[in-house]
C-alpha cells in the first residue's frame, strides 16, 4: 500500500476536519463554562481539540494527515468565529506536528490505541508549550500546575486517544471506511481463501 496521499485522502481529511472545526466552535463555550467549576476540570475536556488529527490518521493511515487535519480543523474553527481568534491556527499547527512526530516514530505502521494515545499526549504537550509561551500557566503554584498538566494529559488520552480509537472502530464496523484504504496484497490473499 502506497503512503502517497491521494486527492481522495486530502478531501476526506478536510471534510472530517471541517466537521471537527464546527465541533470545536461549539466546544469552546462548553470548555469556558466548565472552567468556571475550578480545579482545572476544564482540562479534562481539552483533548477534544486534538481529535481531528487522531481520527484522520486512524481513518486514512498515511503520513501528514494528522497535521493536515489539525490545521484544517483549526482553520474551520477560526473561520466560524473562534473565541480565541487567529491563535487557534498556531495551536492547530503545533498540535498536529507533535501528533505527526509520534506517528512517524512508529513509521506510520501502527494504528492501535497506544500509538493514538501517545499522539494525543504529543498534541497536549504542544498545547502546554503554547500555554507557557502565552503566559497562561506561568504563575501557577507547583501543586496547581501539576493538577493542570495531569488533567490535560488524562483528558487528552481519554478523548483524542481512547474515544477517537473507538469512534473509528465503530465506523469501520459499518463499512464506510473501506473506501478510504486501498486493498493491500494481504487483503487480496484473504479474499482468495
Amino acid at each position: 500500500m502506497s503512503n502517497r496521499l491521494r486527492l481522495t485522502d486530502i478531501l476526506v481529511t478536510v471534510v472530517v476536519s471541517i466537521v471537527f472545526g464546527l465541533i470545536y466552535k461549539v466546544w469552546g463555550p462548553l470548555y469556558s463554562m466548565v472552567g468556571t467549576l475550578g480545579l482545572h476540570i476544564d482540562q479534562l475536556i481539552y483533548g477534544m481539540w486534538f481529535m481531528a488529527g487522531t481520527v484522520a490518521y486512524l481513518l486514512i493511515r498515511k503520513p501528514g494527515l494528522a497535521l493536515l487535519a489539525e490545521i484544517a480543523a483549526a482553520s474551520g474553527e477560526f473561520l466560524t468565529g473562534s473565541q480565541w481568534g487567529l491563535e487557534v491556527l498556531i495551536y492547530g499547527v503545533i498540535q498536529g506536528l507533535l501528533a505527526e512526530l509520534v506517528f512517524m516514530m512508529f513509521r506510520y505502521k501502527r494504528y492501535d490505541i497506544l500509538v493514538v494515545s501517545l499522539a494525543s499526549i504529543g498534541s497536549a504537550i504542544a498545547s502546554i508549550f503554547m500555554d507557557m509561551y502565552k503566559g497562561y500557566i506561568g504563575d501557577l503554584a507547583t501543586w496547581n500546575l501539576i493538577l493542570y498538566l495531569a488533567a490535560r494529559l488524562i483528558g487528552s488520552v481519554l478523548i483524542s486517544g481512547v474515544f477517537a480509537y473507538y469512534v473509528v472502530k465503530a465506523l469501520e464496523k459499518t463499512g464506510v471506511t473501506n473506501m478510504l484504504r486501498p486493498i493491500s496484497k494481504s487483503d487480496y490473499d484473504m479474499l482468495d481463501q
